[in-house]
């Protein structure tokens, strides 16, 4: 695929999620025109105003259900790239198709529609996740771009509603992005698109999508919230960890995903680090002033020198010249991201 550059127009699904709120805006402030799709009208007011001062160059697209067949069938007329967010994370589901389903249904629905109606698209880039990569250990591994997480589908068909609701939404997202791989190697012949797919870990960082109180974060920042401030993990979890990256840096991932040629083609881990939880404590402690009093101390330094359990060997810097923020620098903004959330609750 040649490069794509502003002001090129990106369609970017599921619009006025934690992650694709980012994107919109680096695409935006990148020159780039932006049609971004939302289930219902009103979810998209919040969008409209704070993409305001962008003008025409940002439009809101209703799609109510993604896992519908040709859901995806107008919006994807007359764009260059598609930005593919739309999936759920959350760890509430009773089945496990109710992750499952929209997760695959709406990945494919997308290339299907592509394949009919997206003469002038030239990329498709999908949001995964490392949850399709990695598997649990208990001792220090490390994972790259050609890692699966196979065992959590085999859990998902052998105990079905009793499997856990993590191992689910790792079986969600690696299902979503094999089968993926699949469409597009099937059809590689018959499409005139190339695709990328990016897997970022937790995402941790400030918020743009509508939120008006503490009790509306993400999973990812309610976890951030639940550690630090509130002190809900216990020694053992605090001990525990994964990876993480800012969400800025992943929207701007995204941007880059869509310019760079030696991109297509590629599964790329977008990675700022490994972490313990009680890392995430201590930094967020160290913090000067402080934007939120009375943190949660856990046991102090007790992870330092400690080997991470999970490693990413990523090929983001080599491929998309990507830099990434300082764990410093992201929980700093999402504190005071916090504060400003709870002001907002305490005016009203």
């Amino acid at each position: 695929m040649p490069p794509v550059s502003a002001p090129a127009k990106v369609l970017v699904t599921g619009a006025n999620g934690y992650v694709a709120a980012w994107v919109v805006r680096s695409l935006l402030e990148k020159g780039y025109n932006v049609r971004g799709t939302v289930r219902s009208a009103d979810k998209g007011e919040h969008l409209k105003q704070i993409f305001a001062k962008h003008g025409n160059r940002f439009e809101v697209a209703v799609v109510e259900d993604i896992t519908k067949d040709g859901a995806f069938d107008d919006v994807v007329k007359d764009v260059d790239v598609i930005e593919h967010t739309a999936s759920p994370f959350h760890f509430n589901a009773k089945e496990p198709d109710d992750l499952l389903v929209p997760a695959i249904h709406g990945t494919v629905g997308i290339l299907e529609s592509v394949k009919r109606h997206g003469s002038s698209v030239k990329r498709v880039v999908i949001t995964s996740s490392n949850a399709a990569i990695y598997t649990s250990s208990d001792k220090p591994v490390v994972f790259d771009e050609s890692d699966w997480n196979d065992p959590s589908v085999q859990q998902v068909e052998e105990k079905g509603v009793d499997t856990p609701p993590d191992v689910v939404y790792c079986a969600s997202k690696t299902l979503a992005e094999k089968s993926a791989w699949k469409f597009y190697n099937k059809n590689k012949a018959a499409i005139s698109w190339d695709l990328v797919v990016l897997n970022p870990p937790y995402v941790f960082g400030p918020l743009i999508q509508e939120v008006h109180s503490l009790n509306e974060l993400n999973t990812s920042m309610q976890e951030v919230y639940d550690t630090v401030v509130l002190g809900k993990k216990d020694d053992a979890t605090l001990q525990s960890g994964n990876a993480w990256v800012d969400v800025r840096d992943l929207g701007l991932a995204h941007v880059l995903a869509a310019e760079q040629a030696a991109a297509g083609g590629k599964r790329i881990i977008i990675s700022g680090g490994s972490f313990f939880w009680q890392e995430i404590v201590d930094v967020a402690n160290s913090i000067k002033p402080a934007p939120v009093p009375n943190l949660a101390k856990g046991k102090p330094g007790s992870t330092i020198g400690k080997p991470y359990l999970y490693k990413f060997k990523s090929s983001s810097e080599r491929i998309l010249g990507l830099e990434y923020r300082s764990l410093e620098s992201t929980l700093r903004n999402a504190l005071e991201n916090f504060e400003e959330l709870k002001e907002l609750k305490d005016s009203n």
